[in-house]
């Protein structure tokens, strides 16, 4: 469950209180449409800079425009170095331009046959029959990608109007101002983000609910135009990716680059996109993908009960585990500034499309075969249903509260110390007094709580969940597994990516660190 999302990358903290703190105002470079990037600054003269400077309130609610106060946190200059080593385009990844072009046109391809396996072929792996069925097997392919999903007006109003009533609840509505991580590219300067998902989810759900009682928009039709809403949700992620990398090239906004076209738009050229109050990445990682994987298990849930009349179990499974993952995005997104995703990743096609297209049409495959195919053929016995939702559960709250125990202990090293009280606060969510390492370059790494075991404890009870996803429908087809194969596979190599730039950033401390929290996934294991 890849989000933002949502996964804290790197097993750090920040530097200490006391580290050197100035406030500042940012002057925001502004583009066309009103895309800020954040990339030029206006700094004051320090000498009685704070004199009627009013710095606001970490942990507040404020109006929008209090988004451009910020501090610079700075830390040692052992730190500086080796975060300048990692603020360069040093070596590709991803296999190099070769690679991403691969990624970039076979992956769709991959997303369009698994669902035409799904809803066409019984859930089964379609192949040519013989070597003379090769051609007629890719024109019944296309057949069926041209006429069941086309990128046809109903698709466009949904996902569009979905795009702009996520960005309008999110300007206007109000929300809790967290600071971020300090950002090494932008002068250790840190961000503010308005945190609002709360209520813009809610909002969405009550507007759903009314819009299907009154006849006005169905949720059956979601699950229906799953096809046609998929290709949708592709274009506007190969649009969103090109155009934010022009955009920013031609304002002179670029960072990190490599210098090859093809791979530059893949990993992106901007770092903070915003749109007035918005900050694009962290907006993207939540409104779109994990409201969309809701509502379409929802939609498979209505579905189901107008076809049989009744919801079966599995079903209901998916609607739980999917308001449980959306739900937390939602009431933790003050945590998400403080993740590798925030201050240091690009905002290019790699997590763009994914966000746009990759997580919502490939994440469910489940509730696409539950909703075509009848239930006597995913039926289990009431020991297997109690055992499934009670390893969701355990795995959520594993995964939930070690998120919570590291973005509370960075927090904790910012001076915050007052926290969001949104539903539900679990158990063993906030540390106090946790030990960890001091390290030369000034941040700390936490080796308490959850993360005294393993060094990604929140990773494996996320794959554990994923895995939940498929077996909800038992042995009916290996399709839906692809979301917890994919995702080991995507979390093996983010971890060799984030283990190689700790190594690189924390030296000789991250081999002490590595010295006390000996496992890197499941404890006496691995």
């Amino acid at each position: 469950m890849l989000g933002a999302s949502r996964v804290c990358r790197e097993g750090i903290g920040i530097g200490p209180p006391n580290s050197r703190a100035i406030p500042i105002f940012i002057g925001l470079s502004t583009s066309p449409l009103g895309l800020v990037d954040h990339l030029a600054f206006h700094l004051p003269d320090m000498a009685g800079a704070e004199e009627g400077l009013k710095q606001r309130k970490v942990g507040s609610t404020a109006p929008a425009n209090n988004l451009q106060v910020s501090r610079v946190v700075v830390p040692t200059a052992e730190g500086i170095k080796r975060d300048q080593a990692l603020d360069k385009h040093v070596e590709y990844e991803f296999g190099g331009p070769w690679g991403v072009v691969a990624i970039m046109t076979g992956f769709p391809i991959l997303m369009y046959y698994l669902w035409i396996c799904l809803v066409f072929y019984d859930g089964q792996l379609a192949h040519p029959t013989s070597v003379d069925d090769i051609q007629p097997f890719l024109l019944r392919m296309w057949e069926h990608i041209r006429v069941d999903a086309s990128p046809n007006a109903y698709a466009w109003k949904v996902y569009t109007g979905l795009i702009v009533y996520q960005l309008f609840l999110a300007w206007i509505m109000p929300g809790y101002m967290q600071e971020g991580l300090p950002v090494p590219s932008l002068g250790y300067r840190t961000l503010m983000y308005k945190c609002n998902a709360v209520g813009c989810v809610y909002t969405t759900m009550i507007t759903a609910a009314l819009l299907h009682y009154y006849n006005i928009f169905r949720m059956t039709e979601i699950i229906d135009n799953f096809g046609h809403l998929m290709t949708v949700a592709m274009i506007y992620g190969f649009g969103v990716s090109f155009f934010m990398y022009f955009i920013t090239v031609a304002t002179g906004n670029q960072i990190r680059m490599s210098g090859n076209f093809i791979y530059d738009v893949f990993m992106g050229a901007c770092l903070n996109p915003r749109i007035g109050p918005v900050d694009l990445k962290m907006w993207l990682e939540v409104r779109i993908p994990w409201v969309i994987v809701f509502f379409m298990s929802v939609s498979g849930a209505c579905k189901q009960y107008e076809t049989y009349g009744y919801v079966t179990p599995n079903m209901a499974f998916m609607c739980l585990a999917t308001w449980l993952y959306l739900n937390a995005c939602a009431k933790g997104e003050e945590c998400i500034p403080q993740t590798w995703d925030m201050f240091h990743e690009k905002w290019g096609f790699l997590v763009i499309f994914w966000n746009f297209a990759g997580v919502p049409f490939s994440y469910i495959y489940s509730v696409v075969y539950m909703a075509s195919h009848d239930p006597s053929n995913y039926r289990f016995s009431t020991p297997t249903y109690v055992a499934l939702y009670l390893t969701l559960l355990t795995a959520y709250y594993i995964w939930d509260t070690s998120m919570s125990q590291k973005s509370r202990f960075k927090m904790q090293t910012q001076g915050i110390t007052t926290y969001r009280k949104t539903f539900p606060q679990l158990p063993w969510g906030t540390i106090k007094n946790p030990s960890y390492i001091q390290t030369a370059h000034g941040n700390r790494l936490l080796t308490d709580g959850w993360w005294r075991y393993s060094r990604k404890p929140n990773y494996v009870a996320d794959w554990i969940m994923s895995l939940t996803w498929g077996l909800v429908q038992g042995t009916c087809s290996p399709i839906p597994y692809f979301y917890s194969v994919f995702f080991i596979v995507v979390l093996i190599h983010r971890c060799g990516r984030d283990f190689e730039r700790c190594a690189i950033k924390y030296g000789k401390d991250w081999e002490k660190y590595c010295s006390i929290v000996k496992y890197k996934f499941i404890p006496g294991i691995y």
